[in-house]
């Protein structure tokens, strides 16, 4: 996920168009989308790495340690999997970018499983693989300064 200004609007971006009318247009950013008490969750996160966020606030602060291990070039083209619940949303992704002590490319795959409500995102649950980011970052610390 991004966390630059820049390509944490390319990752917005690309969430608002994917989720349509689903999601609050009129957000600022991919921190607006989130409900105030939204969770987000990293099932593959590696040992001692974040497995939980909760709420706008714990993502704010995440996603700007995560800019400081990480910088993500640009976004690929989103796959859309609408559910039987149309409060569900899943979505196959990409991101090109390195990791910022090693320089190490960090080229990712993302599926993300969204739940909505009244326009906001209220449980975002990313899968990616973790051995992509312990490559990218080297000997950056794990456990609340990383993904």
């Amino acid at each position: 996920m991004a966390a630059d200004a820049t390509s944490l609007a390319s990752f917005s971006g690309m969430l608002k168009e994917a989720l349509g009318p689903r999601v609050d247009q009129a957000a600022s950013g991919f921190v607006e989308m989130m409900a105030p008490d939204g969770v987000m969750e990293f099932p593959y996160a590696p040992a001692g790495g974040v497995t939980r966020i909760e709420g706008r606030e714990a993502l704010s602060a995440y996603l700007a340690r995560f800019g400081e291990v990480l910088a993500i070039d640009h976004m690929t083209e989103p796959t859309v999997h609408l559910t039987q619940n149309p409060d569900v949303v899943i979505l196959e992704f990409g991101c090109v970018g390195r990791g910022l002590k090693t320089g190490v490319p960090y080229i990712q795959r993302y599926i993300s499983v969204i739940t909505l409500k009244e326009g906001r995102i209220v449980r975002y649950v990313d899968y990616w693989n973790p051995l992509m980011v312990v490559a990218a970052i080297g000997d950056a610390p794990l456990g609340e300064d990383v993904p």
